[in-house]
């Protein structure tokens, strides 16, 4: 009786409470709650959120059932998955269904890792550009992955996108400038280059206020224009490689990019970053001065980023809060830096060596007590305005939870043990 009682609670609540909670979940199992009862038959044709994972051609069929049966006059967001690359023969329906909805969010997954890897993508479709250009005057935000995507087609769908405000855009290698100079209300862009991908190669957005970006080592990618930046967040994605011979191309590069991000208040730096910065700290390669009041280090403690983390705090004198966020990450094998400093002429051995005296340790497995109080002192010796540091451990660093807490009763800067966030690994995931 008890459970019974729990269900028609449920049932009782209003339709529009139900799709709320529909909505969080795919589309697929959002559809089964028909069965429930008659009360649960039509609630979710209703639901503001559409989410279709496809990867089977039987599936195609049953998407387009589901769309028939669907009653709502907007969708909010509209998410397609699929791993069935090319072979989906409705996608273009269910792309102008979505349109023809109002859809404010549209999010493309559209291929195969396999598909990835041999350049077997997803032509965006001709339909979209009637009398050369598009007309989707209800987007707010646009998510592309995957997509065979142009510059000439990106350039027709942000003409017709009036409102939108988000652009995601995630292994589209077919693109090579990204120009968003006339896109006024776009204030987010997301950048995802993975190992394979060399594009796009130039950002030129003078508008946006925030930008996410991961890239590698396989073609530069220079921001043009980002005049009006006010927060950015930075991760190179590594994979194995003859490192030794791209750790010139990374300081170039990314020196490049924070001469664009001076004026930018808030920065997210990844350890792949720190270590780059850190060579170039070594080799007495200057970078800019910052302007970034509320800063993020996402990161290990190891000898391999010190250098580069007292570079980026000794330039940023307007510094008021800094979070320090250690957890366990991709990162390039300290043994590759090594190779790297020997290849210049410097010894690795004094080239890491600490000022101070301190012995820092080389791999995450080694660290222990010393190294985390090492690195907070060393925050507080480098920053001059600091107001606040924000602690965030993952699981590995839980056991440093005393340390740190010690530590803040006895400094005259407040120090705060957070919940962990996401990591600069997972940022493609996560919005604004």
């Amino acid at each position: 009786m008890a459970d019974d009682r729990k269900i028609d609670s449920i049932s009782s609540l209003p339709d529009v409470i139900l799709q709320h909670i529909l909505s969080s979940i795919p589309t697929k199992l959002a559809v089964t709650t028909s069965l429930l009862s008659k009360r649960w038959r039509h609630v979710w044709c209703d639901t503001p959120c559409l989410s279709l994972d496809i990867d089977r051609r039987a599936t195609a069929v049953s998407i387009k059932e589901t769309l028939t049966r669907y009653t709502a006059p907007n969708v909010s967001n509209f998410h397609l998955k699929t791993t069935m690359g090319r072979s989906v023969t409705h996608m273009e329906m269910w792309i102008k269904f979505a349109i023809s909805h109002n859809v404010e969010n549209l999010s493309l997954d559209l291929c195969t890792p396999y598909d990835r890897y041999n350049n077997e993508k997803y032509a965006y479709p001709d339909f979209s550009f009637i009398n050369s250009s598009v007309c989707w005057t209800s987007l707010k935000k646009l998510s592309l992955c995957d997509c065979c995507l142009s510059d000439e087609s990106l350039a027709k769908i942000l003409s017709g996108c009036p409102l939108l405000q988000s652009l995601t855009l995630s292994c589209c290698d077919e693109l090579m400038v990204v120009d968003l100079s006339k896109s006024l209300h776009l204030t987010t862009l997301k950048i995802n280059r993975d190992v394979c991908f060399t594009g796009p190669k130039q950002i030129v957005a003078p508008h946006i206020h925030r930008l996410k970006m991961l890239f590698n080592y396989k073609s530069p990618c220079l921001l043009v224009d980002v005049s009006f930046l006010v927060e950015a967040n930075l991760g190179i994605c590594y994979s194995p490689m003859p490192y030794t011979e791209h750790a010139d191309f990374f300081q170039e590069m990314v020196l490049k990019m924070l001469e664009k991000l001076q004026n930018a208040e808030k920065l997210t730096f990844g350890e792949n970053i720190l270590q780059i910065l850190s060579l170039a700290q070594i080799r007495g390669v200057p970078s800019p001065m910052l302007k970034v009041k509320d800063l993020t280090l996402e990161t290990n403690i190891d000898q391999y980023v010190i250098p580069g983390v007292e570079r980026v705090l000794q330039n940023s004198p307007h510094l008021k809060k800094l979070t320090v966020h250690t957890m366990h990450n991709s990162t390039i094998q300290g043994s590759l830096l090594d190779k790297y400093l020997m290849k210049k002429g410097l010894s690795s051995d004094m080239c890491w060596r600490s000022k101070d005296g301190v012995i820092w340790n080389k791999n995450a497995s080694d660290i222990v007590s010393k190294h985390v109080t090492s690195f907070l002192e060393l925050m507080l010796k480098n920053t001059k305005a600091l107001e606040k540091i924000v602690v965030q451990l993952d699981n590995d660093y839980l056991k440093f939870q005393e340390v740190v807490t010690g530590l803040a009763h006895n400094n005259n800067v407040p120090i705060l043990l957070s919940p962990s966030v996401k990591t600069i690994d997972e940022w493609f995931n996560t919005g604004y």
